[in-house]
């Protein structure tokens, strides 16, 4: 192989010509396809030609990484299975509805998540608690945090699926306990079965100080016991969460109202 001459100028047009279809290939097989289109990209622009040989690799370097990142960014949204993903902090609507603004600004630097604190998002049918909470789910997916929404319904139906299959019910139980960042909507809307308040019980303790909990609910703290059928592993999971996480009341706006109207 010869060795690489830095004085002398190389056009993009050669370094194109020197990526063959073998290399390209392996290009692929490495995962870094993005090197091929940054170069095409590159040999497109004939401003790109005036440009030294360590200009053009910093271009080509940046090219790659923001790629990489957003492909990356893209993953964590699809994965987190968001009921709103286009909410974001931007679509969050303050007047008139007694948010916090300061306090929530501090939430979406995700500090919370790196300290395992967790939040809970209090309010009536329609107050904009499941948006608020995807808009805090995005903003963690932004900071490459693994994320995950999912309505309480569906999580217990799940665990209660995977009794059919011995084994399973550990595998759910393990799985959503290792999510950095794990948003529970429509928190205790239903009765809770004696089943469920164990699997509640054992995931809010595997979880509490490990990792943080977004709580969508329209039950403020003092009726947390009674929706959970009340006894020790109830006041347990309100002790952990309701009475030391981020309590935040999403007011009396209807924001359904509000935005069919818009």
């Amino acid at each position: 192989m010869v060795p690489w001459d830095t004085s002398v100028a190389v056009t993009t047009m050669e370094v194109m010509a020197m990526i063959n279809d073998e290399t390209k290939r392996k290009l692929r097989e490495l995962n870094i396809a993005e090197i091929i289109a940054g170069l095409e990209i590159q040999q497109s622009n004939p401003a790109s030609l005036a440009l030294s040989f360590d200009e053009r690799m910093q271009f080509l370097v940046d090219y790659v990484y923001q790629e990489k990142y957003n492909g990356k960014i893209q993953r964590l949204i699809k994965s987190a299975r968001f009921r709103f993903p286009q909410a974001d902090i931007h679509g969050v609507y303050f007047d008139n509805r007694g948010l916090d603004k300061n306090l929530l600004n501090d939430l979406f630097t995700c500090q919370y998540i790196d300290y395992h604190q967790s939040i809970i998002l209090q309010g009536f049918t329609g107050s904009g608690k499941t948006y608020l909470g995807c808009a805090l789910g995005k903003q963690a997916c932004l900071n490459q945090i693994k994320t995950r929404y999912i309505r309480l319904p569906d999580l217990l139906m799940e665990y209660s699926d995977a009794n059919l299959i011995p084994g399973n019910q550990k595998k759910i139980l393990n799985r959503y306990s290792r999510i950095p960042l794990l948003i529970l909507d429509e928190w205790l809307v239903s009765d809770i079965s004696d089943s469920e308040l164990y699997f509640l019980f054992e995931l809010m303790e595997r979880r509490s100080d490990t990792s943080s909990t977004i709580f969508c609910t329209q039950y403020r703290k003092d009726d947390w016991v009674k929706r959970l059928g009340e006894g020790v592993q109830a006041e347990a999971i309100v002790d952990r969460y309701a009475y030391t996480g981020f309590w935040i009341e999403t007011g009396s706006k209807n924001m359904r109202e509000y935005c069919s109207k818009l």
